[in-house]
């Protein structure tokens, strides 16, 4: 069981208690700062995610965590870095969905194994995710007026998105086979950057993680349509979930991340990475700033790590395969 909210602050506890007594090399792990390899640019929500708890596992672990932007490829450019590191704990990946579960479905041939090339640390966290629209190019208040805006605006409807065959992409990959509409599919290096253009009016629509977009929804300047999950959020309240419309009640997408090292590193090196992520997602200045983004720490094992990789693959692969979406 994926280890959330209510049980956080026990585990933490037993985390600091491992951290005090974890054998040889975790007695000299780490002896210099920790890369943490970052497949996005800054700006977004796994960029922040980094930047945050990394900030706070340093304080745990002794040594300073690096945040490095590695950015391209749908995430593959940092996976195969990482993939490639040396096995100390020096260098480790924040990756998600599409590391670990799309991109052996999009791509013919992968530069790194996903379950064999790495060792699970952990879970990190689900994100909050919401289909926004610059409100000065589309007068459009749910997802059943997108629907027929789609349907009959001449020229269609933009939609952006963060990356051929990102969670983002998917998601509008499958609005478009739910509902029987096309959309004009516009493609940004990241959610910062696809945030910038449908602000600029290049675009109408885009899917893209709150912690993002939430500044811009405040402001006005994006307006939320719905949110992605299966149920409404407190974060946004009198947003609707896309599953709520007539057709698309199968809609749900909540992208995840975790945490890996290289493989054959260590466990008590994996075990302390684990315990200071732990440690630090309980620590409730952290936590609340996690949950105004609509970020839900996670913590796991590895099997459960692997499991829900496995469903999540599965779930994708139909998508993937019936909207014909292929990277080279």
């Amino acid at each position: 069981m994926l280890i959330t909210r209510r049980n956080a602050l026990t585990v933490a506890l037993g985390c600091a208690a491992t951290m005090a007594t974890s054998s040889s090399p975790a007695r000299t792990y780490p002896n210099k700062p920790v890369h943490l390899i970052v497949p996005y640019p800054a700006g977004g929500g796994t960029d922040f995610y980094a930047r945050l708890v990394g900030g706070k596992m340093a304080e745990l672990i002794g040594q300073p965590i690096v945040v490095e932007n590695k950015p391209g490829a749908a995430t593959n450019i940092a996976a195969e870095y990482v993939a490639k590191a040396p096995p100390d704990g020096h260098t480790i990946l924040l990756g998600d969905m599409a590391t670990f579960a799309v991109n052996r479905s999009l791509y013919k041939k992968l530069p790194f194994d996903p379950d064999n090339d790495f060792s699970p640390i952990a879970l990190t966290a689900r994100f909050l995710s919401v289909l926004v629209a610059n409100p000065k190019k589309l007068n459009a208040n749910s997802v059943a007026e997108l629907v027929a805006a789609a349907k009959s605006a001449p020229g269609g409807i933009d939609m952006a998105h963060v990356g051929i065959g990102s969670p983002f992409h998917l998601a509008a990959v499958w609005l478009q086979q739910l509902a029987g509409i096309k959309l004009n599919e516009i493609p940004y290096r990241g959610a910062g950057p696809a945030v910038q253009g449908l602000l600029s009016g290049d675009a109408h629509v885009l899917f893209v993680d709150y912690a993002t977009a939430r500044s811009h929804i405040a402001a006005g300047s994006l307006k939320a349509i719905a949110v992605t999950t299966l149920e409404s959020r407190p974060e946004l309240r009198s947003v609707p979930p896309v599953a709520a419309t007539e057709g698309l009640a199968r809609f749900e997408l909540e992208p995840w991340q975790g945490l890996v090292a290289p493989a054959s590193t260590p466990s008590a090196i994996i075990d302390v990475l684990r315990n200071a992520h732990a440690t630090a997602t309980a620590d409730p200045v952290v936590r609340q700033k996690l949950n105004d983004a609509g970020a839900e720490p996670l913590q796991s094992s590895p099997h459960e790590f692997a499991e829900h990789t496995r469903r999540e693959t599965a779930k994708w692969a139909q998508i993937i395969a019936a909207g014909n979406v292929q990277v080279d």
